[in-house]
């Protein structure tokens, strides 16, 4: 399984986001510009944001985009399954009840339920206010004299 630039993307973008909340809307090109990513890639992304209800959209003079919500109520898990789909890294686990001919007799499938429990708790242990905090305190002792 590997993360891809959209899923990498989206959550920089709305890590960006829940760290200039407090600025109201923020224009695409100033999130495109802090974090070195093309705003038309953005705007591809936008869409899937959208219909996962993540963001709240501001059109006009002042528009642009903020979260729908409290930083602490995103987790990764949330965010790359809205752009990358299921994180089941084989697709026999993509269906709940597992749906493969072979699920009754597959010695590795435990392995691969085992693997998926892993990807789900960690990505889901994870919220945007964590990863705040995460870089707040990584940068707080950050200062010149």
């Amino acid at each position: 399984m590997k993360i891809s630039t959209k899923g990498r993307y989206a959550l920089r973008m709305l890590l960006d986001l829940a760290e200039h909340q407090s600025e109201g809307y923020i224009a695409l090109k100033d999130i495109a510009a802090r974090q070195d990513v093309s705003k038309k890639y953005l705007e591809q992304i936008i869409p899937i944001l959208n219909k996962s209800g993540f963001l709240l959209a501001s059109r006009g003079f002042q528009g642009g985009y903020r979260l729908a919500k409290t930083p602490d109520k995103y987790t990764v898990g949330d965010i790359l399954r809205a752009t990358e789909g299921s994180l089941s890294p084989v697709a026999c686990l993509d269906n709940e009840p597992v749906l493969c001919q072979r699920a009754d007799i597959c010695t590795t499938l435990s392995v691969w339920k085992g693997l998926k429990k892993v990807i789900d708790d960690y990505v889901d242990g994870i919220t945007l206010q964590d990863l705040l905090d995460q870089q707040r305190e990584t940068y707080a002792n950050d200062y010149v004299i």
